[in-house]
């Protein structure tokens, strides 16, 4: 499989390269700044990038304009973005296109190898990968708009679960509770937040985010 990495540090990008060719990938370019993750993006067309947000010459927004561009260009391209903060408006400008493919990680998260590799495969994969905080920095402003109020704690914990991409199977491993049980809670979470159910795991936790984010 191969990657496109962006991030300006040395060391974190050599660290990076040198796991995911550890795990297999072809990391066929590895830049430190926008224009040349354009460039890569364009001439080696990978099939995933992961591109740190803040990225040279401003250290602004960089990397995430250039993967948004670059999915302009070639829709569905699949993009692990790397954030150190949590950002709401990086996440909808994220999902705002309401395709898959997509991921936004915590860079504390790339030191636990097997959460950082599964993420890059995920994506790559046309799956949707959102950070547990990022979720749930996302619930906090929707329940403070009164957007999931009628959904009970049980409920909550399958959206967050279901935000981060999980599948019935890795929701009912985690909650221990029966898949049939989380088929009825998932039911319910689309009724209270009027959101058409769909049997694409990856359409159904875009519908959520994007209800989530407005």
């Amino acid at each position: 499989m191969r990657v496109v990495l962006a991030e300006d540090l040395f060391l974190l990008r050599d660290g990076l390269t040198r796991t995911l060719r550890e795990h297999g990938f072809d990391v066929v370019a590895a830049v430190d700044n926008g224009p040349a993750l354009l460039r890569a993006l364009h001439e080696e067309q990978p099939d995933v990038a992961v591109v740190d947000i803040r990225l040279p010459p401003t250290f602004t927004d960089e990397g995430l304009q250039a993967a948004l561009q670059a999915r302009r260009i070639r829709p569905g391209l699949p993009v692990l973005i790397l954030s150190q903060y949590v950002d709401q408006l990086y996440a909808h400008e994220l999902l705002a296109g309401g395709q898959g493919a997509i991921g936004y990680l915590l860079k504390d998260r790339v030191t636990h190898t097997a959460q950082f590799i599964d993420a890059v495969r995920t994506v790559a994969a046309g799956g949707t990968v959102m950070d547990p905080q990022v979720i749930a920095k996302l619930l906090a402003r929707s329940d403070a708009r009164g957007n999931t109020a009628e959904l009970t704690a049980r409920e909550h914990e399958v959206l967050k679960l279901m935000a981060e991409g999980r599948s019935n199977a890795a929701i009912m491993n985690s909650l221990h509770i029966s898949e049939s049980a989380v088929a009825k809670h998932t039911a319910s979470i689309f009724a209270k937040l009027r959101i058409e159910a769909s049997a694409d795991d990856n359409r159904r936790v875009l519908a959520v985010l994007a209800h989530l984010k407005r």
